[in-house]
């Protein structure tokens, strides 16, 4: 008896180790190039028929083809809960049958909060920055956190090797520590439901590289990726674009080396020069790396890997610009393998003409696939 006591011991000693192993180790979920498949469950007014057959399962399989190996996947709480928080339906549907198609064609996934009532990370310069109180209430805070309960009740199913929980779009909050803050407490939230599911974490004030200097994240958990934006310089990037100041500028634009001459400044509004100061220096391949430095030394801190989640060109922007830019980022990327997702797939950014069913760019295509 009392070897089989001992025996009986010894077996559940080695099962427990060997769960706490489990939950404490590394996934699968590697990840190179990849694209936003956007303005569909988030930032889109399309519902019913047309939100339906917005994005198909041959547009998985043509990623695939290209070559991308995963996807990442904005959606926005409006379409997946009514105001008093109740979960419609369709949505939801439409969420689980696009990780299938995309795990078919063997893509993972970054299912991406991107926008939700209590922050949205344009509200500044769309005037409803009141309604930006995520940072300031414990009440926000907790739907919050429901919000990714209720997504994690569905998308635990889903395997920790083909799917990642980007549990928020860009934060904009006024102190970096608020931030912060929230991280922990999402983490921990979130860890107790999924010991092992990747979490995709940026840095405050819209992912920029600038305040990663301010970042902390939970030491030890490897399955974390950081992530940042990156559209500068926004006078390349954004040129033209209506929704931001910069787009109000119609002189020339050079890359790379000096973006706006000195002529060109001074007939920018006085009122506006502020805005476009920066843009009179040189921008270049070393500028970029210069602007990626404190978020490749905060990802080797932590042992994680690094990931620029959103990264892309206006299209009305002249090509040849943004092919040189292009090339220069991807040069980057690769020098210090940081992981991409361009914005993005079939909009305003992408490369792909969603209703013309053709490509829109296909010199981008070729580019982004040749490295």
């Amino acid at each position: 008896m009392k070897r089989i006591a001992l025996f009986t011991i010894a077996i559940v000693a080695m099962t427990l180790s060997a769960i706490a192993a489990t939950s404490e180790g590394t996934n699968n979920f590697t990840i190179k190039r990849g694209t936003n498949v956007s303005h569909w469950l988030s930032q889109s007014n399309e519902r019913g028929v047309a939100r339906r057959l917005h994005i198909q399962e041959d547009d998985f399989a043509r990623l695939a083809q290209l070559g991308f190996d995963f996807v990442r996947l904005p959606i926005d709480e409006e379409q997946f809960w009514d105001e008093a928080g109740n979960k419609l339906p369709e949505a939801w549907h439409l969420l689980t049958q696009a990780l299938d198609w995309a795990g078919k064609y063997h893509l993972r996934t970054i299912v991406d909060l991107h926008i939700i009532r209590t922050h949205h990370f344009n509200a500044v310069n769309e005037g409803k920055a009141n309604a930006n109180v995520l940072f300031t209430s414990d009440k926000a805070q907790q739907d919050f956190i429901n919000m990714w309960y209720q997504l994690s009740d569905v998308l635990k199913a889903y395997s920790n090797d083909a799917v990642a929980y980007e549990f928020m779009n860009e934060p904009v909050a006024d102190d970096h520590e608020q931030w912060n803050q929230l991280i922990f407490k999402v983490h921990k939230a979130l860890r107790k439901r999924e010991p092992q599911r990747t979490l995709v974490v940026g840095s405050n004030k819209w992912q920029g590289t600038g305040t990663f200097k301010y970042l902390r994240i939970p030491e030890g958990d490897k399955n974390i990726i950081l992530s940042f934006h990156y559209y500068e310089p926004m006078v390349l990037t954004h040129y033209g674009a209506p929704w931001t100041p910069i787009g109000k500028y119609k002189g020339k634009v050079n890359y790379p080396g000096q973006l706006i001459s000195q002529q060109d400044y001074e007939a920018i509004p006085a009122d506006l020069r502020p805005t476009f100061e920066p843009y009179t220096k040189v921008w270049d391949r070393e500028r970029i790396c210069q602007d990626f430095r404190d978020a490749i030394a905060v990802a080797k801190k932590y042992g994680v890997q690094l990931f620029c989640g959103e990264w892309g060109v206006y299209e009305p922007v002249n090509r040849d610009l943004a092919y040189r830019w292009t090339e220069d980022m991807l040069s980057v990327f690769k020098e210090y393998n940081i992981a991409w997702a361009t914005w993005c797939y079939d909009a305003d950014f992408g490369f792909w003409d969603q209703k013309r069913h053709t490509y829109k760019d296909r010199p981008l295509v070729e580019l982004l696939m040749e490295k």
